[in-house]
């Protein structure tokens, strides 16, 4: 477990050099920005144009760079104004920090709900976000496997994560929403009785089987993102990450394959307005219309056209036969909630980070 121990260290070398910036997003340039901070130039922005900028994980970005042009330009039907975007992605729990820590993201478009209430605890993020529409979830997925062309492991369930041999690589839940997404969705399949071995309800033994997957665990990225690329580099057995993220390599010619176990979780990914910032930059009205056009079906058909799961129901038994259905589908609202999955699984004390301690002892 030596390599999870160095590249922890390197993610801390990271996320401190992003806090030193106060910002991955505040260049000044309007355009679109990448993971690693370098945002790409684009058309000046017009006399008077309202900016908007978002905070986001990395998972939606093929999404957005289709769905902001199809806004802007029914903003400017609308209005006869220009907006422009400044985006930034990290990984959500990074994201999230950075926007606490005074990077002013207009719109939080975060992996799962204890980022976005991590700002609202910190009093930027001041109405219900909870009452938009779905409430407040732009997209869903489910945690997933990317395996080697023809799958040569012969991986199919969780049980064949904790084979003796087997190099498994999944983002930090520090730093990562994804790997939070991805470690419930390991124990809870466990914790249900849907893995070999552990019987239903017994929670020590759903421990005892998350420890023996993390020791097979070689690579932990910041972010679902870097996590996937990694594995596209010929690292590891199978990555655990989130559908779209195999769907969207697939689509950009990467060999690999996708497999979906029997048991999974269903992830749902919040989107919010971040009144403090918002209030601070006068584009209240711009921002809200951004937020309810990412609920349009227009742009729910993009969310699943590059391999997230719609919220609209519309769309999503439109594109079903992209989505097979899940044997056995369970939400975070049966182990609380984010509130308690937090603290129970993730504080310092947590099932999770207990565990990793053990395994890396």
């Amino acid at each position: 477990m030596n390599t999870i121990l160095v590249r922890l260290v390197l993610v801390a070398v990271v996320l401190g050099a992003l806090a030193g910036c106060g910002t991955s997003g505040n260049t000044g340039q309007t355009g679109t920005e990448s993971a690693g901070g370098a945002a790409t130039s684009a058309p000046a922005a017009g006399a008077g144009a309202t900016k908007i900028t978002i905070g986001a994980y990395s998972t939606p970005r093929e999404a957005f760079g289709k769905i902001i042009p199809l806004f802007q330009k029914s903003w400017k039907d609308q209005t006869g104004e220009d907006v422009t975007f400044e985006q930034s992605y990290l990984g959500s729990g990074a994201q999230s920090r950075a926007i606490v820590d005074g990077f002013d993201a207009d719109v939080a478009a975060l992996s799962l709900e204890a980022d976005i209430t991590r700002i609202q605890d910190a009093k930027l993020i001041t109405h219900d976000w909870k009452t938009a529409k779905y409430g407040g979830m732009m997209s869903d997925s489910v945690v997933a496997f990317a395996v080697r062309p023809g799958n040569p492991k012969g991986i199919k369930d969780w049980a064949d994560l904790a084979k003796p041999g087997i190099e498994v690589i999944t983002p930090n839940p520090k730093t990562s929403g994804g790997a939070q997404w991805n470690i419930m969705a390991l124990y809870g399949a466990a914790y249900r009785g849907s893995v070999t071995g552990v019987p239903k309800g017994d929670e020590a033994a759903a421990k005892e089987f998350l420890k023996q997957v993390l020791k097979n665990v070689s690579v932990m990225d910041k972010g679902a993102r870097e996590s996937i690329t990694t594995f596209e580099k010929g690292v590891g057995d199978v990555a655990i990450t989130y559908e779209n993220e195999v769907l969207v390599a697939q689509q950009a010619g990467e060999k690999m394959d996708l497999v979906i176990p029997p048991s999974t979780i269903l992830i749902e990914n919040p989107v919010a307005l971040v009144d403090s910032y918002v209030d601070k930059h006068g584009n209240r009205k711009a921002v809200e219309a951004f937020i309810n056009f990412l609920f349009t079906p227009e742009a729910q058909k993009i969310f699943a056209e590059t391999g997230l799961r719609s919220v609209d129901e519309s769309v999503a038994k439109e594109m079903a036969s992209r989505y097979p259905p899940v044997q056995d589908l369970f939400t975070i609202k049966e182990f609380g909630g984010w509130g308690e999955v937090a603290s129970k699984y993730f504080s310092d004390t947590g099932i999770y980070s207990v565990a990793i301690a053990e395994v890396q002892k």
